[in-house]
Order: structure tokens, then C-alpha cells, then sequence
């Protein structure tokens, strides 16, 4: 036979071939994840295998399925390698006690009423300086869901908190990659980009703020915990590392090699090498141990004078976490979650559901809610916020020329819906590491993070009213629109 003839001719996706993949990916997930309980790795693997057959059938081999998978691993590789890095910097500050001395000071000085306030500031303020959600999640967002473990707050709202804020800078920082891909996708200024977000992004921080703070005001007394018990784990911790500042290095440098630009990897790296000379300097740990804890993550077993089986079960989930090993069954549901998301886009079924939503655009509002739509449905089936920024960025820039509206619209638009809902799809990238990073399922943190849900739904309201929607000469979309029926 030759070469030609084993060729098999590729054909053009149709609508019930792109929904087909999509409805393997609801039955798997709902039957298979929420009824069954079975692994959420099997589940996606699943619903490949699903895609893979509708591909089959329009002509592609097993070699573009595999293409398609690459590209969707090498387009997340650098936050892959950046989780990796957290999880390696999260069990070295545990070792240093830099974490703990977090927690301990953050339970003396914290009211558990603020906690959820707090934590928002907190982790919006570093994950603005550094540019990234991941680095203010992993590592003041595990200090302050140690406040919450201590003092008995709700976990999910405390983690809802913490992702809306970490999100927050994420958004916003200009050191941040989505932050400087969406103004690329979208074809405008990075600093018009950010400077418009602030509009959706603030109403949606008033509303997470007026949220976290009546939760916390409303907190039933029940729901604390007890005097003695936090001054139990106040007294194991003192008792477990010695405090000094010196022990906030680390923290700092991560700051400063963000403000400088500075590669994130490698700023990592070394604060967590660093980190690990001072566990063993300032706590007394062998080098061995230090090994220990960076592969496998900290264990308080490995204090010296330490009997595991006397410490009380909360200092246990405050510090047993981290190391490379850590991260990696959220990497193994990342790689199952691009093996479907890297053949239904192979395929060509993404771009088929994307035309039939792009043809429903009869106005800017339905433009808006077309973009928004687009970016989570990719954020949903991808689990990349690159991906869902990109694809629907070239997608919908014709469009919004052909209204006359000024590109940061769309660059908002996607930074709204996309950036901010991919930490909410369970096993997208952002998702599985927030859940796995703190502790707390997606599905349970999920209602609790407000300002993540809370950007496009502002998004809608902005784009169906045309409030602070820019037309293309800078004037305001209401005014554009009252001067034209004129």
C-alpha cells in the first residue's frame, strides 16, 4: 500500500461530533467522580478515550491525538514546573519554621472574625507584588489556612478567600503572565489592560470584602475553637521551632525577585535552599533530614525530641505537607486532563462550539456574554488559563472592531472569565493545585470565592448596560450610542 493511501482523510468536525466528547465529559465526571467516587484521574481518562473515538472517526491517527496532548503540555510546562517549585518551598519553610512562625504569630494576633478579610488583603497584596496566585496560595495562604485550622474556622471559606485574593494580584500585577497575555491576545496596552480591570475587579472586591466580613461577623461562637486548645498549639509550636526574623528572608526574597523581574523558578529555588540552611542552623535538623523534607515533604516526625503520636492531630495538618513528591498526583490529574482536552481541541471541536457562540453576538452585550461564555468553556474543557485566553482573544478581536469598541474591552473580558474561573474547574491547572495546596476540595471552596465568579458576572452587567465599556476613540460606549441616534 503506499504512502497516500495511508494517509486517512481528516474531515471537519459537526456539531453532534463536538458535543459528543463534551457529553462523555459530564457523564464521566458526574457518574463516574461524584457517584462512584472513583478517581477523578480515571474519570478524565475516561472521557479521552471518549474524544479519542470521535476523532478517530474524522480521519485523525493516534499520532495527532498525541500532538495535541504535547501542545497542551508544553503551553502549561512553565506552571507545571512552577507548582513544582511551591511544593519544594512550602516543605522547606515548614522546615525552617518560617511557615509555623506564620501560624503562631497569626493565631496570637488575628480575631477569627477577620480572618477571612485578612486572608483575602494578605494574599492579594503578595500575589500583586509577585505576579503570582500560586506562590501567595502556597505559601501565605497556608499560613493563614493554619489560623483557620487553629482557631476553628470554616475551611472552604477560608480557602475561597485566600483563592479570591490570590486571584486578585494575579489579575492585576503586571508581573503576572496572564496579565501580559491577555493584552497580547487582545491587541491593546498593558497598562490600559490593567487600569480597565479595575473596574470589574474592584466591584468584585467590595463584594468579596462585604462577604467575608458579614461571614465573619456572623461566625457562631460554636464554631471557635477553644481557649485551651490554642494555647495547646501555640505552646507545641514554641516548643517545636525557635522564632527569630530572620526567618522571614526567605519571604522577602521571593518579593524581591519579583519586583526585580526576576525569573520565578529559580527566585524559588534558591529561597527554599535557603530555607533549608536555616532548618538546619536555627532548628537543629541534620542535612539528611533537610533532603527528606524537600523530596518528600515535611513530616513533624522529623523534629528532634518529637513523639509523633503526643502531638495533638491539628499541628499534624498544619505541618505535614509540601516537597517535590507533593505535587505529583496533581500533576498525574493535569496530564489526564490535557490527554482529553489535547485531542478534543486536535480534533477540531473546540472551534466548532466556538462558531456556533460567536454566532449569537446581535449586540455588545451578547458580544460580552459570547467572550465570556468562549473563555469559560475553554477555561472548563482545557484547564489552561492561557488557552482561554488565547483562543477566544483571536477569536472575538474582529468582532469587537466590527462594533468599534476599544480592544481592552476584550482583554478584560478575558482576564475576567478566564484568569479567575480556571482556580474553580477541579481539574484544571489552577484548580487542582489550589485544592491540593490547601487542603480544601474545589467543589467545597468554590461557592467561597467570590471575587473568582464575581469578575465576569460584573463583566455581564458592564457589557449588557455599557457601563465603563470604551469605544475604540476612548469615549464612553453610552455616550457613543446616545450621540449616534442623534
Amino acid at each position: 500500500m503506499s504512502q497516500e493511501k495511508k494517509i486517512r482523510e481528516k474531515k471537519k468536525p459537526t456539531l453532534l461530533h463536538a458535543v459528543i466528547p463534551l457529553l462523555g465529559l459530564l457523564v464521566c465526571l458526574g457518574g463516574g467522580y461524584a457517584y462512584l467516587k472513583l478517581p477523578t484521574q480515571v474519570c478524565l481518562l475516561a472521557a479521552a478515550a471518549v474524544a479519542a473515538v470521535v476523532a478517530w472517526s474524522l480521519g485523525l491517527s493516534w499520532d495527532d491525538m498525541v500532538a495535541g496532548m504535547t501542545e497542551k503540555v508544553t503551553a502549561s510546562f512553565g506552571s507545571i514546573m512552577v507548582m513544582i517549585c511551591v511544593g519544594a518551598m512550602i516543605s522547606s519553610w515548614m522546615f525552617s519554621g518560617t511557615i509555623p512562625m506564620m501560624i503562631y504569630y497569626g493565631i496570637k494576633l488575628i480575631d477569627p472574625r477577620f480572618l477571612f478579610v485578612t486572608g483575602f488583603l494578605v494574599c492579594a497584596i503578595i500575589s500583586t507584588f509577585t505576579g503570582t496566585s500560586f506562590g501567595s496560595a502556597g505559601t501565605a495562604g497556608v499560613a493563614v489556612m493554619g489560623v483557620a485550622i487553629a482557631t476553628g474556622a470554616p475551611l472552604p471559606i477560608t480557602a475561597g478567600a485566600v483563592i479570591s485574593g490570590a486571584v486578585f494580584g494575579d489579575k492585576l500585577s503586571p508581573f503576572s503572565d496572564t496579565t501580559m497575555l491577555a493584552p497580547i491576545a487582545a491587541g491593546c496596552d498593558i497598562y490600559d489592560h490593567i487600569r480597565h480591570m479595575f473596574y470589574t475587579t474592584g466591584c468584585a472586591t467590595i463584594l468579596s470584602l462585604i462577604v467575608y466580613g458579614a461571614v465573619g461577623f456572623t461566625l457562631p461562637a460554636s464554631s471557635i475553637s477553644s481557649p485551651e486548645l490554642v494555647s495547646q498549639m501555640l505552646g507545641t509550636l514554641e516548643s517545636m521551632f525557635h522564632f527569630n526574623l530572620l526567618l522571614l528572608l526567605p519571604p522577602v526574597i521571593v518579593l524581591l525577585g519579583a519586583f526585580l523581574r526576576k525569573p520565578t523558578v529559580p527566585v524559588m529555588l534558591f529561597a527554599s535552599v535557603l530555607s533549608i540552611i536555616m532548618g538546619c542552623v536555627f532548628q537543629g535538623f541534620p542535612f539528611k533530614t533537610a533532603a527528606a523534607a524537600f523530596y518528600s515533604g515535611f513530616n513533624v516526625s522529623m523534629v528532634p525530641g518529637v513523639d509523633p503520636s503526643t502531638v495533638i492531630p491539628q499541628i499534624n495538618t498544619l505541618l505535614n505537607r509540601g516537597g517535590l513528591m507533593g505535587m505529583m498526583s496533581t500533576i498525574l490529574l493535569i496530564f489526564c486532563a490535557f490527554a482529553f482536552g489535547g485531542i478534543y481541541s486536535k480534533s477540531g471541536c473546540i472551534q466548532v462550539i466556538l462558531e456556533k457562540i460567536a454566532g449569537c453576538i446581535r449586540s455588545v452585550g451578547s458580544l460580552i456574554a459570547s467572550t465570556v461564555v468562549s473563555t469559560i468553556f475553554m477555561s472548563i474543557v482545557t484547564g489552561s488559563s492561557y488557552l482561554a485566553i488565547l483562543v477566544p482573544g483571536e477569536m472575538f478581536s474582529e468582532p469587537f472592531e466590527r462594533f468599534g469598541l476599544h480592544k481592552k474591552n476584550l482583554s478584560r473580558t478575558l482576564e475576567d472569565a478566564g484568569t479567575c474561573v480556571v482556580p474553580l474547574v477541579p481539574w484544571a491547572v489552577a484548580g487542582t493545585y489550589m485544592a491540593t495546596t490547601l487542603g480544601v476540595p474545589t467543589v467545597q471552596y468554590l461557592p467561597w470565592a467570590v471575587l473568582c465568579y464575581g469578575s465576569f458576572l460584573f463583566a455581564l452587567l458592564f457589557g449588557f448596560t455599557g457601563w465603563t465599556i470604551k469605544m475604540a476613540d476612548g469615549t464612553p460606549f453610552n455616550a457613543s450610542r446616545k450621540a449616534a441616534s442623534k
